[in-house]
Order: structure tokens, then C-alpha cells, then sequence
């Protein structure tokens, strides 16, 4: 459904016994959640799923802990078939980020070798790639990617920057900032064609694409399942395919060392671990209750009313077209554009996001991509289009009175 389509308010998900979704969270109702994409939320079946494992795990720890990696592995075969990704191709990490690590810590040296980014790349893993370059005593090549280029524009100012020194191409599946697609499906197999590897950032794929792994045709991917998800923190999967997986260790070096990929992955010292235990409980409760192809379109729907009315609100308050044109979008996310002045940098921008809570009642994502500053939007089953009523009608004057302090 594209944005413009989105003309009413879509009707809130409920619970069974028609209590309102967001009865089966734990969040502040002081506030207003208008940020799932950040760090996702755990229902409270997974929460009450995760502490009867700990104590468990406490209660027991000599017994606990030994049994871990089995455990784990049957784990990662209820991951995996949510994500449509074979079981033995599957390890558990900690987040994304983790994820890429364990990439670069992986990958043989290749003197001068050369890492391909985009400049929308999640920061954290950018710098990652550029601490491999270093080692390598090559380079960061970054792809610039206008925020309105369709597939075919992303794909020739990717593989522009791909040549015969590309030892790697780091490539976001949904990108942070702004809020959309790269055409990783097109680009892993041109990278296949031409043995270089892959390694998609797919962060916040899992829960917000139905197949997040459907057509893609690279060495690494990893995403995390405590944003749309919604598992508890600390639960994300890396999924690792042809002979460069066999140099993926955990960043851990524990007693499976000699285990071979990704059963290694499965024991790493003395780490609480229900929350990768507990993640099936979350993924579980979503599908049981509404059906993930029934959250999903609800979270879009609701995702384009809130663009709908937060940008129109924006527009009359600075005259200003606060619409943002962005080629390939993702369901559930949105942009519009920040008032002059407000969130021009990421440092500036996570400002912003600290002020939010406290000054206007809401967390909320400010981004940054090119010098401008942007509000990202993002909705899940627990938000209903009041929350976004009430950031245009009471947050987006609030930030006109931020913009005309900061010029």
C-alpha cells in the first residue's frame, strides 16, 4: 500500500477478550511509543517466559548451563523457520551489530583489500568496516545512494564502487535513517557472480519483512529479532552460507571452539541466555493472536496515517512541504522531514531524541541523512492512531518553538 493511499485510520488491534493491544506490553503509559524500530518491545507473555528461565537457571546453574547448548539448538531451528532460513546455516547473536563483527573478525586478510558501504549505512557497522580496512591497509569505499533512488539507481551507485580491490560489500537490507529499501536481492547475485563477498545488515528485517531472506544470494546476513519481532534484547541470527562460514567464530572463545559452525555459537561461558530462549514466545504470541500478515499490513496502514497527518501538520506549521520522497520504502517506517534547524547531524538528531521523552511525552525517532533532519516513523501492533493524533496536534508545534531557538 503505498503512503498516499492511507486516507483514514486504520481500526486498532485488539486483543482476544478486546482489550486494546497495547494491554499486552509493558510500557510506560506516560509516554507514547512512536519508535519500535529503535529497540523494539517485549510482550509480556515473552517477559513472564524469560524470568521462569532464570529462575531456572539460578536455581540450578551447575544443571542449567551444560544443558545450554542443546537447548539453543532447538532454539535456532524455531528462528530459522521463522525467518525461512535452514537450521544448520543459522547462529544466535546478540544483535546485528554482533553479527557483522563476528564477520570482520572472520574474514582471511586481503592486503589493500577494499570495503564497499553505502552512505546510509548503520553507523556502528560502518565504523566495524572501517577498523577491518585498517587491518587490511586498504580502504572504505563509500556508495552515495539518493534517498529517492529506485532499485536500479541503488544498484549501479552500489556496484560502482565495487572493482577488482573489493575484498567486501557491507550492504543494509532496511536502512536506519531513512527508512527504506536496498536492492541486496540484485546485488548479491552480481556480487556472486563475481566472488566478492556479502554481508547484509538486515536489522530490522525480521517481523517487519514476511521473508526477509527470500532472493538473496550473499555470504552473511544477520538481523535481529527484539525489534519487530519483538524478543527479548539480546536475541538476533546470523546466517552464514558457502565455505567463508567456516572461519566464523563467536566473539566469545569458550568450550565449543572445536564445534563446527554454528553449533560453536551455541556455547559461549557463563551468559544468561533466556532471551533467545524466550524469543519463540514472542513470535508465537503475535502470530497466534493476530496473524504476522495481519500485523504487518496494520503496522503499514497505521505507519502512512501517522505520515499522513504528522506531515501535514509539519507543513502548516513551517509552509514547507515536510513530504520525503523515498525510493524503495519498507512497510511500517516513515520519514518526514524536521523543521530547518532541528536534527541536521546524527549528533544533533539523538539530541532530540533525548529531549523527547521528558519535554514532549513521547519517544520517538530523530534522524539524519544529508545535512537534514528527519522524524521516523515507525508502528507496531500496541500503537493506534491516536499517538500519531497526538504528535501532530501537541509534539509538532513544540518542535517549530526548537527550530526557531536553534536558528
Amino acid at each position: 500500500m503505498s503512503q498516499t493511499e492511507v486516507t483514514t485510520a486504520p481500526r486498532p488491534l485488539l486483543l482476544a477478550d478486546g482489550r486494546p493491544a497495547a494491554r499486552a506490553w509493558t510500557l510506560d503509559p506516560a509516554l507514547r511509543h512512536l519508535n519500535h524500530g529503535s529497540f523494539g518491545a517485549v510482550p509480556l507473555v515473552a517477559q513472564e517466559r524469560q524470568q521462569e528461565l532464570r529462575t531456572r537457571m539460578e536455581s540450578a546453574p551447575v544443571v542449567w548451563f551444560p544443558e545450554l547448548p542443546r537447548r539453543l539448538a532447538a532454539v535456532r531451528a524455531e528462528l530459522a523457520a521463522f525467518l525461512g532460513a535452514d537450521p544448520g546455516d543459522l547462529a544466535l547473536v546478540p544483535n546485528a551489530s554482533a553479527g557483522a563483527s563476528v564477520v570482520y573478525a572472520g574474514l582471511d586478510r586481503r592486503d589493500g583489500g577494499e570495503i564497499v558501504v553505502t552512505d546510509h549505512g548503520y553507523g556502528a557497522v560502518t565504523m566495524g568496516a572501517q577498523r577491518l580496512a585498517r587491518r587490511w591497509g586498504g580502504r572504505v569505499r563509500t556508495a552515495g545512494v539518493p534517498l529517492d533512488a529506485g532499485e536500479e539507481q541503488a544498484y549501479e551507485a552500489v556496484m560502482a564502487e565495487v572493482g577488482e580491490a573489493t575484498g567486501l560489500v557491507v550492504l543494509d537490507q532496511v536502512t536506519s535513517a531513512t527508512a527504506r529499501r536496498l536492492p541486496v536481492e540484485r546485488i548479491s547475485a552480481e556480487t556472486r557472480r563475481r566472488g566478492v563477498p556479502l554481508l547484509v545488515d538486515g536489522a530490522h528485517a525480521p517481523g517487519l519483512i514476511a521473508a526477509p531472506l527470500d532472493g538473496w544470494d550473499g555470504d552473511f546476513w544477520t538481523g535481529n529479532l527484539h525489534k519487530w519481532g519483538c524478543a527479548p534484547r539480546g536475541t538476533a541470527a546470523l546466517v552464514a552460507r558457502g565455505p567463508l562460514r567456516d572461519g566464523l567464530y563467536p566473539l566469545i572463545d569458550s568450550w565449543g571452539a572445536a564445534d563446527p559452525y554454528p553449533d560453536r555459537f551455541d556455547q559461549q561461558g557463563t551468559l544468561d541466555a533466556t532471551g533467545p530462549l524466550a524469543a519463540a514466545t514472542a513470535l508465537d504470541f503475535v502470530d497466534r493472536v493476530w496473524g504476522w500478515p495481519a500485523a504487518r499490513r496494520y503496522m503499514d496502514e497505521l505507519a502512512g496515517y501517522g505520515e499522513r497527518i504528522v506531515g501535514a501538520a509539519l507543513t502548516d506549521l513551517t509552509g514547507a512541504d515536510a513530504s520525503v520522497d523515498v525510493g524503495m520504502p519498507v512497510p511500517g517506517m516513515r520519514l518526514v522531514r524536521l523543521p530547518d534547524g532541528l536534527g541536521e547531524s546524527r549528533l544533533a538528531a539523538d539530541a532530540l531524541r533525548d529531549r523527547a521523552p521528558a519535554e514532549l511525552g513521547v519517544e520517538a525517532a530523530f534522524t539524519s541523512f544529508g545535512g537534514i533532519g528527519y522524524l521516523r516513523l515507525s508502528a507496531h501492533v500496541y500503537n493506534t492512531a491516536e499517538d500519531y493524533e497526538y504528535f501532530a496536534e501537541k509534539c509538532v508545534p513544540v518542535l517549530g518553538e526548537w527550530a526557531r531557538a536553534a536558528r
